[in-house]
């Protein structure tokens, strides 16, 4: 468990991003999809990040200060349809900067909603993914509604829509908090490989 666990800022434009010299570990995803949840999963905590019912509510680049060793990044979601076009706009390109441009960056946590076909969207940002050198795993979120004899087909179902191996797509639940070890295990990796 993690003694020192803090929320840092939230970021609504590129020139707000906190200067600071912590490596970053970000949770990328469609709106509604359970990011906040699934934060709040891997830090034993229930209320850091903020968690709502309504779709598109982050919307801005959350930073969690976690041991004064690293950060966790929550990324506002994406595909969310009741934003006005302009603030879809911002989003996107407050989200590509953050991508594109960060130094303290290591890897990506990208959830999808383990029930559903991955969107259009998220088969882009596997691409982007896939083309930047980054390290990334796929947290299929919300197994806990999956029957049992369902969880290993639909594994291999969402790595062929995503044209990933099995290997990086891990299914997780904030419910019961499966997953949660072998996102650790993938964060303190992901850290100390570019240390």
């Amino acid at each position: 468990m993690f003694s020192k666990v803090e929320f840092i800022k939230s970021a609504h434009q590129i020139e707000d991003l906190p200067e600071h010299q912590f490596p970053e570990i970000a949770f990328s995803g469609r709106s509604n999809v359970g990011k906040s949840s699934l934060i709040n999963m891997v830090l034993g905590r229930k209320k850091l990040a903020r968690i709502s019912k309504t779709p598109g509510r982050t919307r801005s680049i959350n930073f969690f200060n976690i041991e004064d060793r690293f950060c966790l990044v929550d990324l506002p979601g994406y595909g969310f349809a009741r934003v006005p076009e302009q603030e879809k706009e911002r989003w996107a390109y407050l989200i590509e900067s953050y991508l594109n441009q960060r130094g303290n960056l290591r890897a990506i946590i990208q959830i999808v909603d383990a029930r559903h076909n991955p969107s259009d969207e998220d088969k882009m940002m596997i691409e982007w993914l896939k083309a930047s050198q980054l390290n990334y795993l796929i947290a299929a979120t919300k197994s806990d509604k999956l029957k049992r004899n369902q969880l290993k087909p639909r594994l291999q179902e969402i790595a062929e829509e995503l044209k990933v191996s099995p290997e990086n797509v891990l299914f997780t639940s904030a419910k019961d908090r499966t997953g949660r070890k072998p996102l650790l295990t993938f964060i303190k990796e992901a850290i100390a490989r570019n240390q």
